[in-house]
């Protein structure tokens, strides 16, 4: 999944939702999965970990 696809579930921009994985405890749990931050395309266990740390629903 995209990044821009997780925004868009959120209701935010591409922008913001950068902005709040760009936070130390978000950037490490990422980094740690593997996941660079210029990465476009996410791994499943990505998105899982952010869908559950914002509560984002479809």
């Amino acid at each position: 999944m995209y990044k821009y696809e997780i925004a868009q579930m959120a209701g935010c921009s591409r922008r913001s939702l950068m902005n709040w994985l760009n936070k130390p405890e978000h950037k490490k749990a990422l980094l740690e999965m593997g996941v660079k931050p210029t990465a476009h395309m996410l791994p499943p266990k990505a998105v899982e970990y952010i869908i559950q740390e914002y509560c984002i629903t479809n």
